[in-house]
């Protein structure tokens, strides 16, 4: 039996990878850019591009479970492939925004939602992981950090459970390999609720300086984050971080729930992860 990994480029795919190439299971990494893959050895790779259904039989043959990346283009399609080639299983990487109020016309939530719906629709058993916020959605702050400027943030005081993505790897991996989370849709924080602000603090720990924020205006924030992504989705955040301000986020399952194992901590991933924020 082969396991499928798609989007095998993303951090998460490559820990899950890794991990069940080390468990003694086959396993295909799968990406629209094959070449540029980095794969343990025995590990094979094989080209999957949602927008090219001609890829799809090659990707799945002789698969019966699928680690798949929430992209909407081609999903029809894929499902259709999937069933005719055998696979069993699908693991969708979903987001948490899917259960979030209009999810269907929010920027946020409506790719995953898209591929949830297919999948649901399908013959297909699937597990749906939602993960909140990750951690490493932090490293946003490196480009200011290793130049030693200020964060500026419209909701400083914005309460999330960060995850570390190695969490979402075990967690995956278990969806993949064992039979607790089978047929389940589960949401998946850290363990701790902090502030932006309190995140920051973690990281000056981490870095061992200070860490200057300052609070700007809304507008402000749509400005400067409208170079980077659209407004739709600029309006996005700025809504969920404005109601996240009201008090602390829900922890809901993390590897301590579904694993019997603690979860990794904010601080954890921060001092792991440090040198991303100097600038070297």
């Amino acid at each position: 039996m082969t396991l499928l990994i798609t989007g095998a480029r993303g951090k998460v795919a490559q820990a899950i990878t890794g991990r069940l190439h080390s468990a003694g299971l086959t396993v295909r990494a799968a990406s629209a850019n094959p070449a540029e893959l980095t794969v343990p050895d025995g590990v094979e790779v094989a080209e999957l591009a949602l927008d090219r259904p001609e890829t799809f039989d090659s990707a799945l043959r002789d698969v019966r479970q699928v680690f798949l990346y929430p992209e909407p283009a081609g999903i029809h399609e894929l499902v259709k492939a999937a069933e005719a080639a055998g696979v069993e299983h699908v693991v969708l990487l979903s987001s948490s925004s899917v259960l979030g109020p209009d999810a269907e016309n929010d920027p946020l939530a409506g790719h995953s939602l898209q591929v949830e719906r297919a999948l649901a629709d399908s013959d297909l058993t699937c597990t749906f992981l939602r993960p909140d916020a990750f951690a490493s959605n932090s490293l946003g702050w490196a480009y200011f950090l290793g130049r030693s400027m200020p964060i500026q943030l419209a909701y400083p005081d914005a309460h999330i459970a960060p995850i570390h993505p190695e969490d979402i790897a075990d967690i995956a991996v278990e969806a993949l390999t064992g039979t607790s989370l089978t047929g389940r849709a589960v949401t998946l924080t850290g363990p701790d609720s902090l502030t932006f602000r309190e995140q920051l603090a973690v990281l000056e720990d981490a870095l061992g300086r200070r860490i200057p924020v300052e609070h700007i205006t809304r507008a402000e924030a749509e400005r400067q984050m409208g170079h980077h992504m659209p407004a739709p989705m600029v309006a996005s955040l700025l809504d969920l971080w404005e109601a996240a301000n009201h008090g602390p986020a829900t922890i809901a399952d993390t590897t301590q729930t579904l694993l019997g194992r603690p979860a990794r901590t904010f601080r954890q991933w921060a001092h792991e992860n440090a040198a991303a924020f100097t600038g070297h």
